[in-house]
């Protein structure tokens, strides 16, 4: 298995280019550093909306705009960076202990999480002064 890496970093994609469509893919332990336990997407946000942040102690996340666009703000309790998700061709490697905001969402759009960890509503950190707490430390 890769290394998981202790910062958000983009990933490319493996890219099939074809006249009748493209074709991307994504395998676990080969263009993503964990084994997959769960997949989720969100859909039918109105378009300039955001979601709410929220952290992880434990889980990885792979986030992609398969539709549209939107951004991710990423916050290590010290300074902030935006990543804009706009093709499915790459995607946004997000370790543990970064609060994550999706925000700027276009008409339609859809974002993909593959996740490392199953649902375990105790691995959420929905409190940014607790994260904050949490990241000083």
């Amino acid at each position: 298995m890769m290394n998981k890496p202790n910062e958000p970093c983009i990933i490319d994609l493996p890219r099939f280019l074809d006249h009748r469509g493209n074709l991307s893919v994504v395998e676990q332990s080969k263009e993503i550093p964990f084994t997959i336990k769960r997949a989720y997407w969100i859909y039918d946000v109105p378009g300039g909306e955001a979601r709410e942040g929220h952290a992880y102690h434990e889980n990885y996340e792979f986030i992609i705009a398969l539709s549209g666009s939107f951004d991710v703000v990423v916050d290590n309790g010290l300074k902030q960076t935006t990543y804009s998700l706009n093709r499915s061709y790459y995607g946004l490697l997000l370790p543990a202990g970064y609060w994550r905001t999706l925000t700027n969402f276009s008409t339609n759009s859809l974002a993909f999480i593959l996740a490392s960890t199953p649902y375990n509503p105790d691995d959420y950190i929905l409190n940014y002064s607790e994260f904050i707490a949490k990241s000083s430390k």
